[in-house]
């Protein structure tokens, strides 16, 4: 009897980890090999699709989370809402600044996107330090809906970022 690969391993197997990039010291996750492998990235949709269930709408944040949130939207039959830098949404948005390690940034999204209490699964690829995710999560609380889940294909867990996400539920598929 030959021991099959769970979900984990064989998506596992396709994350490059990437030295000095995109600056000396850090080690940085590639989820490109992922999305190169049919089979894998189909893996890893699943369970990520799973982690969503139950969710009014999926959110997921530029650039990477666009590639798994879309077709996690698609597969639950809900719709699809991006967070996107500052400046490049065509119509009226709601915005939140957060800091960086190395500076600061803004993030937007639609004012119109979501309805007041939709529940809503929060999809990107990978956590790291939270800022990004948690600006997220408070533009989400300002649009007026909830946070069911928030949803990562990749984990840091050395950087500590879940702990910016208090008290929301934060699933991870690999967690380095």
């Amino acid at each position: 009897m030959t021991d099959t690969p769970t979900a984990r391993d064989l998506v596992a197997q396709y994350i490059r980890a990437v030295p000095d990039f995109p600056q000396p010291g850090i080690l940085f996750r590639d989820i490109t090999p992922l999305l190169a492998e049919p089979t894998a990235f189909a893996q890893a949709l699943d369970w990520l699709t799973e982690q969503c269930e139950g969710a009014d709408a999926v959110v997921g944040i530029e650039s990477r989370g666009f590639i798994l949130g879309a077709p996690i939207a698609q597969r639950l039959n809900r719709p699809f809402i991006p967070i996107r830098k500052a400046g490049k949404l065509p119509a009226n948005t709601i915005a939140r600044s957060y800091e960086l390690e190395y500076g600061s940034a803004t993030i937007e999204m639609h004012d119109d996107a979501l309805n007041a209490g939709a529940r809503v699964a929060l999809v990107d690829d990978l956590l790291a330090t939270g800022g990004t995710a948690e600006a997220s999560v408070q533009l989400i609380l300002q649009a007026g809906a909830e946070i069911s889940s928030v949803v990562f294909l990749i984990e840091l867990s050395a950087l500590n970022g879940r702990e910016q996400l208090t008290p929301y539920e934060i699933v991870s598929m690999l967690v380095y």
